[in-house]
């Protein structure tokens, strides 16, 4: 299902790239069955053959919607699977309510269980971003600091830069000191959202 793979990991952009700049020749050609199953496949809104109307239209084309139509639901019927569900929610992607009836219900069970595990990661994601820019801005604050001691003791120094020197350090400090104390908390946080990914993951390894 390596297809399949690619095209869950593009379905949050919407159209299919040809569809944004598809030439007049394009859409006097395409084979719109394809086009719709493409989409099906991809798990889109039924809202996309909007998008297409619209770029064929300004070359006087009008997409085969019957053609299209059938295309799309037999790529639904086929995205509409346990498996692509989980596969969906771990991804990321988002859901268009698009799945028949008869396919809904334990697509969305899959589905959920991979958007949980994703929302675990986004978390460590998340605070390993917060936790290397505030790293960031401690690097560079100490560097500040050090630069003002260097004017402090600089014989080429007012008397006036060295008050300011001063207290820029002095603020500097402060403001590490904080950056500093958040440091810990979001390590803190960071090895609890971890261990509790660790934990999500064994329990939906357990589960299959």
């Amino acid at each position: 299902m390596k297809p399949m793979t690619l095209l869950l990991a593009i379905s949050s952009l919407g159209l299919v790239a040809c569809s944004a700049t598809m030439s007049k020749d394009e859409c006097r050609t395409v084979d719109w069955r394809t086009v719709g199953y493409e989409d099906g496949v991809a798990g889109r809104s039924g809202e996309q053959i909007g998008a297409h109307r619209r770029a064929c239209a300004e070359h006087g084309v009008t997409p085969d919607l019957d053609a299209y139509r059938a295309g799309r639901a037999e790529g639904i019927r086929e995205y509409c699977q346990p498996h692509n569900g989980y596969r969906a929610g771990v991804s990321g992607v988002h859901y268009y309510d698009v799945c028949p009836a008869d396919l809904a219900s334990a697509f969305l069970a899959e589905y959920e269980a991979g958007r949980e595990l994703y929302r675990h990661e986004q978390r460590v994601r998340d605070a390993d971003a917060q936790l290397a820019a505030r790293r960031a801005e401690i690097a560079r604050l100490e560097k500040a600091v050090a630069q003002r001691g260097f004017t402090v003791i600089s014989e080429t120094s007012t008397a006036e830069q060295r008050t300011q020197a001063v207290l820029d350090a002095k603020e500097y400090a402060e403001r590490i000191g904080r950056l500093k104390s958040e440091v810990t908390q979001l390590e803190r946080d960071r090895a609890r959202y971890a261990q509790e990914l660790e934990t999500y993951r064994t329990t939906v390894a357990s589960a299959r």
